[in-house]
This record gives structure tokens, C-alpha cells and sequence, in this order.
């Protein structure tokens, strides 16, 4: 007992000074980091520059919580005159906002669309809103302040990720970290699979990064840092766009988590929510990808900066779609809720919410594994059996992904892809909807893989590749869990929560799966109406340099260039161009003649 008496005396000091200790911990904490912050910035400022960045949003959040915190009440009390004044005088003044808004819009409108696709891309997202609105269940109860603020940021975020030059180069360079985060996967796949099957086989390549990312997931969940993010996001898009928490929140969830997952965040309030709040559940459960198989989707090629941007526009989008086709006609009991409560998970540390994600995963990858292996058997069987229906008739290559290039043709030509190429995307899109966005995605990888590498465009009739716009635009369109098998993970997972709802949750689900797969398009639109092309630069510096022993899709661009400044005629050669009189032009063009086949070749 004597011997226990310091322990016992210590456990009573910590406890009756625990704030001033935890004071004193992180004052520490907080000056040993400034040191280290100072000698970063002292060797390599430029080194140092995302260390800069990310110290500057967290320093700005903590001091924004504190006045929050010590200031807000006294700031809200005197900016209240103001607020009554605006209350007063909104009647009038919502109408020059309006128009000052549309103006803006219009303007901005006419000076980025300069080519006729993405006009195209234009009427393309007219046209779905259009044919959402036909498809409501109560046209007199949309909102119409809801649908179009939706929308507007939607197209705010678009305009920021893919038009301005920091937002391109902070989604550019936040995808390229996770590429270079999701590496280092392979030192625990390598270490249980070896090398040799993770660089040959696909399960033991792409599937463990499911595992990785699971397990960070959880880990953020844990420290509460998932919670604060997406509460953060619904507070931007319910104050912009009038919805209530709980369906708000739900939505900006599945920015980061799936479809089964961001319900879990509201679980306490689903047996309450309006058939219009469950419905806007689902339809952004629909409508995004969750972040453990976007990880699995960049192993595979897939831009990672195109998936995050899709996953951000998607939240608003969702809900204005949501609330167009399937408008609030209840009284919500969430109305005039200030906040929602999240929880952070039983667990009891950060090993055990490790251990957690990871043992969660199995299930996910097990599921992944089983459906590729029935989808893929059961295309190819569907396929089989087509030709073989086909070859009745003496119809020779009948299958559904030629029945799906004729079908939703017109689709993708709407979203602003090339005629050309609206086949290859349409068949994508059939497969994403009918099978899987997995299977959709793998393909996409070899078509992108292909042009890369420089191959023909067309190799006989087939197209080999398609546009680096038609991939972007796809990428969006691809992006969200919106297919027919889907139809049962949402029944379950929700019917599991609110089992008394299960009538509602059957009579919602086809809608808002429609809805869903609407606005993966929508933002495949945007994109479209959006998207810069990269430029080639100059291709006479590069050829002049290249390695030929090898091709790139730059090396693919440059040596059509110069087949069309070439000319053969009476037998002579001659440039037109840059090409014109240079002594390395003939070289050039026998060097590309040795991996593509022009007329100019023949001489």
C-alpha cells in the first residue's frame, strides 16, 4: 500500500490539473513545431511550400473556431440590425441579385465556350435538367431556389477545379499525392503476395489499396477528422441551398464514403426523414463513388484529379436533382434543427480503428472480387448468346456493348464527345449501368493505357483509343455507384437501419437510381462544357530530339502533324508549315513512317 501511495498521489494531481497539464502539452506540442516549421522554411522555402499551405488552413480553422468560439455571439448580436434590415428589404433586392447572378453566368457562358462541342456540352446539361423535371413526382413543389443554387455550385466548383489555374494545379498536385500515398501500399501486399503477383495479377495489384484506404479511412474517423471535414461541407451546401441536415449531411458523406456508409452518419434520424429527404439520400448514395475504390480506380490509370473533381461536384448537383425530381411536400422534423451529432466509433484507440478498416475492408474487396468475376462471366455469356442470335439472321459481331454503342449514342454525343468516339463512351456507359462502374473503369484504363502509348487510333474498324476529352468527359459520366446492381446494396444497407421504412425505401429506389446516374452525366456535361485542351506544343523540337525507338501519344500528335505538312506528288516530297525547308523534315518523317502509315510514306 506504501509503495502505491506516489502512483496514487500522481493519478490525483494529473486529474485535479488535467487542464492546465493538457495547457502545458500542447503549448509544447505547438513550440516545437513552430521550431521545426522555421528550420523547414530556413533550408528550402520551396521544398517547404505545401508545409506552408497546409500549416496555413489548419492555423486559419483554429483561429477561426476560437473567435468563433470567445467573439461569435457578440458579433452576431451586432451585425443583428443589419440582418433584420436585409429581412426587411429581400423582397426587392433578391430580383437584382438574381439578375446580377444570371448576368454573371451568361457572361462567363459566352466567353470560355469558344468551339461548337462545347455548345454541344451545354445543351447537352439543359437537356437533363429538362428531362429530370418531366420525370418529377410533384412539379408544382420544386423548389426552384434549391434547384438552381444546386446547380450553380455545382458549376462554381467545376469552374474552380478545371478552369482557374490554381484550382487545376491544387486538384493536379492533391490526385498526384494520392497516387504517390497509394504506393505505399505495395510494401504490405508485396511482403504477403511477393513481387511477382502484384505486378502480373490484377487482384493482388488493385485490391489491396481497397484495404489501405479503408484502413486510413477509419483512422481519420477515429481522430474525428472525417466528421469535421463533412460537416464543414453540409453546413456550405444547407445554408446555400435551404435543405436540412440530415440530408445534407448525408450527401456531403458520400463525397468521402459509400453508399451504406454516409446513412450511418444520420442512423438516428432515418425512421423521422420525409420520403424527399430518404429519397435525396439515396440518390447522392447514387450518384458518387465511395473513397476506397476511387483508390483502386486511380491504381488502374484514371486521372485521380477528374475522379476527386467528379466526387466534389456531384454533392450539389445531388441534392438540386434530388429536390427537382422529388420535391419536399411534408413538414421535415429536421427543419429548424441547428446541427446534427456525429459519432466518432467505439473504438478505443488508433491501432484498434487500424485493425478496424482493415478487417472492414475484407468484406468490400471479397464483394468486388465476386462481382467482377459473376459480371464479367455473366457479360460474356449474354454476349455468346447474342451472336449466336445474331448469326440467324447474318448479323456477324452482335453484343451488348454493340447494342449499348447504338442506344446511348446520342447520350454521349450530348455530353460533348466527338461522333467519332460516342460508340466507345456509349458502350461504357452501358456497361456502367447495366453491370458495374468497376468493369466501366477497367476498360476505360486500356483505352487511355492505349493512347499513351502511342497506338493508332483505329486499328482496321476498331478503335483502339479514344480523345483525351472524351476520356475526361467519361471519367465524370463513370463516376458514381448508379447501376442496376446497386439497386440491392442500397434496399439492404437501408432496410438494415429503418426496417419499418422498407415500403418507402422500395417505392424511392428506381427513381432515385434514375436520378442518380442523371447527374454523373450532368457533370460528364460540365466537364465537357469546361474542359481545356492540353496543348502539343512544339513538335518540330520534338521530333528533332525523339527517341523513336519507342512511342507516346505526343509522339502519336506530332507525326500526324507532320504527315499532314507532307505532300507526295509525281513522286516528289515536299513540307508545308513549320516543316517547310528544314533539313530534318525528310528524317522525321521516315522515322514516323517506321510506326504509322501515311500516304506520304509510300515515297
Amino acid at each position: 500500500r506504501k509503495a502505491l501511495q506516489p502512483a496514487s498521489k500522481a493519478k490525483r494531481f494529473c486529474k485535479a490539473h488535467a487542464k492546465v497539464l493538457r495547457r502545458v502539452f500542447l503549448g509544447l506540442l505547438g513550440v516545437a513545431y513552430l521550431c521545426y516549421f522555421i528550420a523547414a522554411c530556413w533550408l528550402n522555402f520551396q521544398r517547404a511550400l505545401a508545409l506552408v499551405v497546409m500549416t496555413a488552413v489548419v492555423v486559419f480553422f483554429i483561429c477561426w473556431s476560437l473567435f468563433k468560439k470567445h467573439c461569435g455571439a457578440k458579433v452576431l448580436l451586432l451585425l443583428s440590425p443589419v440582418w433584420k434590415c436585409i429581412q426587411k428589404s429581400w423582397h426587392w433586392l433578391k430580383w437584382p441579385l438574381l439578375l446580377a447572378h444570371v448576368g454573371g453566368l451568361i457572361a462567363l457562358l459566352v466567353l470560355e465556350t469558344k468551339h461548337p462541342k462545347q455548345f454541344i456540352s451545354l445543351a447537352g446539361f439543359c437537356g437533363l435538367v429538362l428531362f429530370l423535371f418531366a420525370c418529377s413526382k410533384h412539379h408544382g413543389a420544386v423548389r426552384r431556389k434549391t434547384v438552381f443554387l444546386g446547380l450553380g455550385l455545382e458549376f462554381l466548383f467545376g469552374f474552380l477545379i478545371l478552369r482557374t489555374t490554381p484550382g487545376v494545379q491544387a486538384f493536379q498536385w492533391l490526385g498526384d499525392q494520392i497516387q504517390f500515398f497509394l504506393s505505399y501500399t505495395k510494401a504490405g501486399s508485396s511482403f504477403v503476395f511477393g513481387n511477382t503477383l502484384i505486378e502480373e495479377v490484377f487482384a493482388f495489384q488493385t485490391l489491396p489499396i481497397v484495404v489501405f484506404f479503408s484502413c486510413v479511412m477509419s483512422i481519420l474517423y477515429y481522430l474525428g477528422i472525417m466528421q469535421w471535414l463533412i460537416v464543414k461541407i453540409s453546413w456550405l451546401l444547407q445554408v446555400s441551398m435551404g435543405t436540412t441536415p440530415t440530408e445534407t449531411l448525408s450527401v456531403a458523406g458520400n463525397i468521402f464514403v459509400g453508399q451504406t456508409e454516409a446513412p450511418l452518419l444520420i442512423r438516428p434520424y432515418l425512421a423521422d426523414m420525409t420520403r424527399s429527404e430518404i429519397h435525396a439520400v439515396m440518390t447522392g448514395g447514387f450518384s458518387t463513388i465511395a473513397g476506397s475504390v476511387m483508390g483502386a480506380y486511380i491504381s488502374f490509370g484514371i486521372d485521380a484529379a477528374s475522379l476527386i473533381a467528379a466526387s466534389v461536384m456531384a454533392a450539389p448537383c445531388a441534392l438540386a436533382m434530388s429536390k427537382l425530381v422529388y420535391p419536399e411536400v411534408e413538414e421535415s422534423k429536421f427543419k429548424d434543427k441547428a446541427s446534427i451529432r456525429l459519432s466518432r466509433g467505439e473504438e478505443q484507440n488508433v491501432l484498434e480503428a487500424a485493425s478496424n478498416g482493415a478487417a472492414t475492408s475484407v468484406g468490400l474487396v471479397a464483394n468486388i472480387a465476386a462481382n467482377l468475376i459473376a459480371f464479367l462471366a455473366v457479360l460474356e455469356f449474354i454476349n455468346a448468346a447474342l451472336r449466336w442470335f445474331g448469326e440467324m439472321v447474318d448479323i456477324e459481331g452482335l453484343s451488348f456493348q454493340v447494342i449499348c454503342s447504338y442506344v446511348l449514342m446520342p447520350v454521349a454525343f450530348l455530353m460533348g464527345v466527338d461522333w467519332a468516339d460516342s460508340p466507345v463512351v456509349a458502350e461504357l456507359l452501358g456497361i456502367k449501368i447495366f453491370l458495374n462502374e468497376f468493369v466501366a473503369y477497367q476498360q476505360l484504363a486500356t483505352y487511355k493505357k492505349n493512347r499513351l502509348s502511342g497506338l493508332e487510333e483505329w486499328d482496321g474498324s476498331r478503335k483502339q483509343w479514344i480523345s483525351e476529352r472524351a476520356e475526361t468527359i467519361t471519367t465524370f459520366a463513370l463516376c458514381g455507384f448508379a447501376n442496376l446492381s446497386s439497386i440491392g446494396i442500397m434496399l439492404g444497407g437501408l432496410a438494415s437501419m429503418v426496417p419499418q421504412r422498407k415500403g418507402d425505401l422500395a417505392s424511392l429506389v428506381l427513381r432515385a437510381l434514375l436520378t442518380g446516374i442523371c447527374v454523373s452525366m450532368l457533370n460528364a456535361c460540365l466537364a465537357g462544357l469546361l474542359h481545356v485542351p492540353t496543348e502539343v506544343g512544339d513538335c518540330v523540337t520534338f521530333l528533332s530530339s525523339a527517341n523513336f525507338s519507342s512511342t507516346s501519344y505526343a509522339m502519336y500528335t506530332c507525326c500526324k502533324q507532320l504527315f499532314a505538312s507532307s505532300a507526295l506528288e509525281n513522286g516528289t516530297l515536299s513540307f508545308t508549315g513549320a516543316w517547310e525547308g528544314l533539313a530534318e523534315s525528310a528524317l522525321c518523317l521516315t522515322q514516323c513512317c517506321g510506326h504509322y502509315n501515311h500516304t506520304s510514306c509510300a515515297g
